[in-house]
């Protein structure tokens, strides 16, 4: 299932205040950037982060998930828990 633009305006819209977030379309998909770098992404209408040291350690007890068969596994990101630490994941990314 391709994820939908609202999602995507919605997450955008969560990060405004954030300089030099960026995103590219991909495959029904959405890649999210930091500064040029892939962050984590948006996949069936869930946005999910790299498993980088900051996003393990402002989230430990979340559970990975597969953005897609055959993909590393990534952190879940729920905005209403944890809206202020996507913020730290993302600018220690």
């Amino acid at each position: 299932m391709a994820s939908s633009k609202e999602y995507l305006h919605f997450i955008l819209g969560q990060l405004s205040d954030m300089e030099e977030i960026s995103y590219r379309a991909m495959m029904g998909e959405f890649i999210i950037y930091y500064r040029g770098k892939i962050v984590g992404g948006i996949y069936d209408d869930r946005l999910l982060v790299k498993p980088i040291k900051s996003a393990i350690a402002c989230m430990p007890a979340a559970s990975y998930e597969l953005p897609y068969e055959g993909a590393k596994e990534s952190v879940p990101q729920f905005w209403q828990e944890h809206y202020q630490s996507m913020k730290l994941i993302i600018r220690n990314s």
